[in-house]
């Protein structure tokens, strides 16, 4: 097992990226954002520069944090643009040795049509040049079809050959059950527990159920209603030998409409002290994981 971050939530830049992720002992970053455009969307010399930089500090992509098909895209928009992502993905992935993709099941829709065999068709087409590649996607649950509950998870599994699971502890917390006719939040535990034979890799994030029309609260790892510390003790239990990838979002929200003025000496700190705080769960419950002299093949492994 090993851990990983989104660490563009401690700074845009690549150098100060790889610099938070060796404060905390670690050689993998789970790459999204890079000066604020996604891998995938960057030029071709920032992306060459990107490579060369990280060839240089000895860190690894051990997994592309991708838009294709998430939770700001709409099911009816043209597939041409999530096709057009994934050509732009493939090679920048098979030249970074970066063998697993996040990616996701395209927004909710509001009302009751939720166009779910045309996500099914559209996310086996998707699940299949990748997986040509020699890259393995793995579906988040998050603000998409997936993530509307965990039957709507098991759901996508049955229907697209080839996909496996983020499970991401934090987001149900703050999500609806849909299952459940929408009035109820999420519980991540019975989340986690119906979904966990299909589990490749984990976010950890922790939130509250939001109260009286606030907005989701983030706190850190064990703090919150994910489940967090029960769910590191299982996997530990089933002998998960996975990633384990940090996704704060107490500083800043990557999906939050205004994000205001960032303060990224202070997202920097926030991400360093929630590294911190999921290896001493870690700790406690003698879960251990690899250290920094790891080379990349080990992260290529799911």
């Amino acid at each position: 097992m090993y851990l990983t971050g989104f660490a563009d939530e401690a700074a845009q830049d690549l150098a100060t990226q790889i610099k938070v992720t060796k404060e905390l002992g670690w050689n993998a970053i789970e790459s999204r954002n890079i000066n604020g455009k996604n891998i995938h969307d960057i030029s071709e010399e920032d992306f060459e520069k990107t490579v060369a930089l990280l060839d240089q500090e000895g860190v690894f992509i051990n997994c592309f944090g991708s838009a294709v098909a998430n939770w700001a895209k709409n099911i009816k928009d043209d597939f041409s643009i999530t096709l057009e992502e994934v050509e732009r993905a493939i090679p920048r992935m098979q030249r970074l040795g970066t063998k697993m993709i996040r990616i996701m099941s395209y927004a909710r829709c509001e009302g009751e049509e939720q166009y779910k065999e045309e996500r099914f068709k559209r996310l086996t087409e998707v699940v299949r040049l990748f997986k040509e590649g020699g890259i393995q996607p793995v579906h988040e649950n998050c603000m998409n079809y997936g993530g509307m509950s965990w039957k709507h998870t098991l759901e996508l599994m049955e229907n697209v050959p080839g996909l496996k699971l983020i499970y991401d502890t934090g987001n149900s917390p703050f999500m609806k059950d849909y299952s459940k006719g929408g009035d109820v939040w999420q519980d991540s535990w019975e989340f986690y527990s119906n979904i966990k034979e299909h589990i490749a890799y984990i976010h950890i994030k922790d939130s509250l159920n939001p109260v009286g029309g606030a907005p989701e609260k983030y706190t850190l790892p064990g703090e919150g209603q994910g489940y967090v510390k029960e769910i590191l003790s299982d996997l530990k239990a089933r002998n998960y030998d996975g990633g384990i990838s940090i996704e704060p979002h107490m500083a800043t929200v990557f999906h939050a409409k205004d994000k205001g003025d960032i303060d990224w000496d202070w997202n920097y700190k926030v991400y360093v002290q929630y590294g911190q705080k999921l290896m001493e769960l870690l700790q406690a419950i003698d879960y251990k994981w690899n250290k920094f002299s790891l080379n990349k093949e080990v992260f290529n492994e799911v």
